[in-house]
Formats: structure tokens, sequence, C-alpha cells
């Protein structure tokens, strides 16, 4: 959801305001894997246990359940994304959600995580390194393009946040390097199918707070936003996603005071009326080739946000 693009602002003003001391930026942590840095006082959530659980609104899944395998915990497992083929998954981790962003910055465990399905489970998630051994970053929001993959970055040396892409062959990342995306276009969440890049921005000329727009790559950059108007409206649109039939746009909308998963499709080259499918904390959908609805849940119990969890939704 936009926690993960407001927790890399709110670390931007940390690091140029001089809020993170500089004993911290050169810490080496002493928490080193994710079982290691979950806080023992939080026990994790259960479905039976959850207040606000996420509704399904169409019949061609199955009622939603916690992703299985390992790669939920009783931290918070965010921003989903599942290659087509069903084989390798990538998300954000970060322990205990009541820890100040400052403070995640240098834990040595928030992060980039991917999980690969083996013999029909998630395995253990270990960390996608994408900075300089010593040098402060916070990733997020990632989005995985053949070898290349796409992350937005707070980190050191950059003013704000920035987009930018990796070599990511034999499940590695290199050769990071700064996306160079006009500021003008305001990058927010993107998905890319084809010579199309959609993304959210609050830039300008929209709908709402933040609305849906595209980018067309022509001559080697990606350029001419265009409002997705068929999908957006008063309320804020975010973190879309294309399926890899390029004939279905998903995205979040606020629905009764929380976040709700939305599809549109597209018949003739247009966009149609956007239909309600998840609901009640229910962010970031990511399908895989076979349907399957992947995306993030946040429990919230007496207005407090306690975790959060990867949940799927198989296709019939």
């Amino acid at each position: 959801m936009r926690r993960m693009i407001l927790a890399l602002l709110s670390i931007y003003l940390l690091i140029s305001s001089g809020c993170v001391e500089e004993s911290s930026k050169t810490a080496v942590p002493t928490v080193i894997t994710r079982t290691e840095s979950l806080p023992a006082d939080i026990r994790k959530v259960t479905p039976e246990e959850d207040v606000y659980p996420p509704i399904l609104h169409a019949s061609e899944w199955h009622p939603p359940v916690p992703m299985p395998g390992l790669v939920n915990t009783c931290g918070a497992e965010d921003s989903p994304f599942i290659t087509a083929d069903g084989q390798r998954f990538l998300f954000v981790f970060t322990p205990d959600v009541r820890v100040p962003v400052e403070k995640q910055l240098i834990d040595g465990v928030t992060g980039i995580y991917l999980s690969h399905f083996v013999a029909g489970s998630w395995v253990e998630p270990q960390r996608v390194i994408l900075q300089d051994s010593g040098k402060l970053s916070l990733d997020g929001c990632h989005f995985l393009r053949g070898e290349v993959l796409w992350f937005c970055s707070v980190r050191e040396g950059y003013t704000g946040v920035h987009w930018f892409t990796a070599d990511f062959s034999e499940e590695r990342a290199s050769n990071w390097q700064n996306a160079d995306f006009d500021p003008a276009f305001g990058v927010g969440e993107l998905h890319i199918f084809g010579d199309e890049l959609y993304y959210h921005s609050s830039r300008p000329g929209g709908l709402g707070a933040s609305d849906i727009w595209m980018l067309k790559f022509i001559d080697g950059a990606w350029v001419d936003p265009v409002n997705i108007t068929a999908v957006n409206s008063t309320e804020p649109e975010g973190m879309p996603f294309i399926s890899d039939s390029g004939d279905e746009l998903w995205f979040n909308r606020r629905y009764l005071g929380s976040p709700a998963i939305f599809r549109s499709l597209r018949v003739d080259g247009e966009w149609g009326e956007p239909e309600l499918i998840l609901s009640q904390f229910a962010g970031e959908p990511n399908l895989d080739a076979a349907g399957n609805i992947y995306f993030v849940h946040h429990y919230y119990r007496d207005g407090v946000m306690l975790e959060a969890d990867i949940y799927v939704a198989y296709k019939k």
C-alpha cells in the first residue's frame, strides 16, 4: 500500500535532516535473519482472530487465505510480486510495525526478499541486496521484468525517492542504477506491459488525490503521461497491476473506509468500468498466469495495525 512510499519519504527526510546519527549509519546490526528479528511480544494473528478479514466480492475465485509456506511471519510482509510462472515471489519485510522508520533503516533485515516455489511450497525467503555495504538505503515498490528488477529507494547520494533498475540474473541483483524518470511525471508504484508503464501519482491534472497514469516507451524513454480516466475517481487510486495478457488492470481504491482491490477489463482497446473484487484491508493486487490473486492484508485491532501478511485468492 502507500505505506511503503510514505516510509521512504520519511527516511529521506530523516537522512537529509541529520536525524539519523552518524554512528548508526555505519553500525553493524546484530540481527541478520528474519527469524531472529521478530519481536518476542507479538503473537502471530490467525484468520480466526482477524477482526477485519478480507472480503471476496467475485465468484471467479475461492475465498482468500494466508499464503502457504514460509513467507508470512508475525512481522509485516508487504508489497507482493509474483512472477507469471508462479515460481518466484518478491515482497518487503520488516519485523515490527511499531518500530520507527529510522530504526528500520539500520536494523539489517528490513528490505526486499525473494522466495522460491520448491516441491509444492514456498521456501525460506532470502534478502535481495540492492546497496553497497556500509551505505544507507531502504528499498521497495519492486517489479521484475525479465532479468531487470525495478525498485524505488531512498539512499545516500540522492535527493528524495528515486526509481532504480538492477540486473537480476541467477537470483542476485547487481549493477543498480537510477531509472531516470522525468520528475514531473511523479512516478509512484508501477507495472509494465509491453511499451506501457502504468503507475499511480498525485501529479497535477488528476481526478483525485492520486490517479492511475500510463507512460509509453518511445525512442528509448518513458514519455507522455496519460490519465486513465476510465478507472480514476475522486477517491485515491494506486498500486496498479496489468495482467500477463494485458487486458486486465488491477488497482487499489478505498471502499467503506479501508483499502480494496478493483479490476477493469480492456475491451477493444478501452478500459471499462472497474468492479470491486476484494475489500477490507486488501491491497497491492498481483496475479500469476493462472489468475490467482496475491495481495497484502493488514491486521487491525482497536485502530492499531498489528502486522501484515500476504494472502492469496485461488482462481476456480
